[in-house]
């Protein structure tokens, strides 16, 4: 007779699940608020929303790193603390931007606030774990949810959206399973620190089936990071999801990705595997190139925006190639802040955007839409103009300091070739940044039909704004203290 196993709950380390329970109780309990009392103001939703949001960051920094649980599925190391953290200072700046105008109704329903917080916990599960499966639970949970979120805004281009990126992200997720499958079967565990050991000791055995699978693994995490040539969902799906989600996008899934990625590769990368280095090169020159190239012909800056987030994601990957502590510490400072100016880009256009009357039958943001915007609206020109500035680089705005770092990591191991790509793609993409910049100073309004299009700047809306100009502006003060606390965590991770 077999013995029963005993678990004691001790032993589970339920801590470690905290963050993600709280986000998920969070979502059902807006639902069940909408149970029992219909037709409540979303004000009250985006305030229990931030609560949550609030309550799981403290859980998160209250957490020990080195800590592992639930059948020790769950890691809690550096990284995993980190990227949360991103993660939940990402969610909490976009909630607030609910608070609009009455117009945009995907923001009076609860599911929405509901099924935003299921999405958070699942990039949470995917940055808090090693383990292939619980990573795969934690991308369908989110993914998922964030199909249904840009389908909400209830629009023909909406639905579109939503549709092309479940398709994508269906293909994604039948990869990510092949891959993960493929490294099953040789190493016999899920578990990324097991599968490590097991092709160390095996010196890399079966070198044909590993690149395999990893070239699944690769195109899987291409397709969440929107790397080429896997890009290619990317304008759409921005340009179909409101503004506000779309700037969310841009930042938030792809550190989960990031993340998943550095704990996949990197332990490769250090073992010198050459072939994957050589892959990852050519995909990190292929997004940061190409990508550029495409923005340089766009016509609407939503458009421009979502192609030039791809080219950053490349910069970004950069790290993750070069695989040391200061390159990973890098990544983590060059994303937090791109995280705050990208979002402000973003919420600059939420602010234009109109819903009954459209500027363009084709376009929502046309460069038209723009034109003489110093004599409209000086001081959302004048904002708008910072965060393109930092988003091309230009000292000493915030992004110019995170391309500095990943630069100089790649000229300290020897990629001398990779830091002049970066800084030639860096020329490229002030063209089209300072574009926009001619259109909102240089030039004269355009005629429309008598629409005001920046009616949109709700208090809150006004407050993330500037909360995103002052952290552009001044992150020259904060970025060495910033370094310091993220290489403190990177270490503890081993990475």
């Amino acid at each position: 007779m077999l013995e029963p196993i005993s678990v004691s709950l001790e032993s589970l380390n339920l801590g470690t699940l905290a963050p993600m329970l709280v986000a998920i109780g969070g979502g059902l309990g807006i639902l069940i608020i909408d149970l029992i009392k219909r037709d409540l103001d979303k004000s009250l939703y985006v305030m229990l929303s931030v609560l949550v949001l609030f309550v799981d960051l403290g859980i998160v920094l209250g957490l020990q790193a080195g800590e592992r649980g639930f059948f020790d599925i769950m890691l809690i190391d550096g990284v995993a603390i980190l990227s949360q953290i991103v993660i939940l200072a990402a969610s909490m700046l976009f909630i607030p931007l609910a608070l609009t105008s009455k117009r945009f109704h995907e923001f009076s329903y609860p599911e929405f606030f509901a099924l935003f917080l299921f999405m958070v916990a699942g990039f949470q599960f995917m940055v808090a774990t090693d383990n292939l499966i619980l990573i795969f639970v934690g991308l369908e949970t989110a993914s998922l949810a964030l199909y249904t979120l840009i389908a909400l805004h209830n629009r023909e281009k909406s639905f579109e959206a939503a549709v092309k990126y479940f398709i994508m992200g269906a293909l994604a997720a039948g990869f990510y399973v092949m891959g993960a499958m493929i490294l099953y079967a040789l190493t016999g565990s899920v578990e990324i620190y097991k599968i490590e050991e097991v092709l160390i000791a095996g010196d890399y055995a079966n070198l044909t089936i590993l690149f395999v699978g990893f070239a699944f693994l690769i195109a899987a995490l291409g397709f969440k990071l929107s790397m080429v040539p896997f890009h290619t969902w990317t304008p759409d799906v921005y340009e179909g999801a409101s503004a506000a989600l779309a700037g969310y996008m841009s930042i938030v899934p792809k550190i989960a990705g990031f993340v998943v990625a550095m704990r996949i590769f990197e332990f490769m990368i250090h073992s010198d595997v050459i072939w994957l280095r050589d892959v990852l090169y050519v995909v990190i020159v292929l997004t940061m190139t190409l990508p550029n190239i495409m923005a340089l012909v766009q016509r609407d800056v939503k458009r421009m925006l979502a192609f030039s987030s791809v080219s950053h994601a490349g910069f970004a990957m950069a790290a993750i190639m070069i695989g040391t502590t200061a390159a990973n510490s890098a990544l983590f400072l060059y994303w937090t802040l791109f995280l705050f100016t990208n979002l402000g880009a973003f919420t600059m256009l939420w602010i234009s955007r109109h819903k009954e009357s459209r500027w363009h039958i084709r376009y929502d943001h046309p460069y038209e839409k723009f034109s003489g915007m110093i004599q409209i609206m000086p001081v959302g020109a004048v904002l708008m103009a910072l965060f393109m500035l930092s988003l091309a680089g230009v000292p000493p705005f915030s992004v110019f300091w995170g391309k500095l770092y990943l630069m100089s990591e790649a000229v300290n191991n020897d990629y001398i070739i990779l830091a002049l790509i970066m800084a030639i793609n860096s020329a490229i993409s002030a063209y089209y940044y300072l574009k926009l910049i001619v259109y909102m100073f240089l030039k004269s309004p355009e005629e429309n039909d008598g629409t005001i299009y920046m009616k949109n700047a709700s208090r809150p809306l006004q407050t993330i704004i500037g909360l995103s100009v002052i952290l552009t502006v001044f992150a020259v003060l904060g970025v060495e203290p910033m370094m310091d606390v993220i290489t403190a965590y990177i270490k503890v991770s081993g990475f």
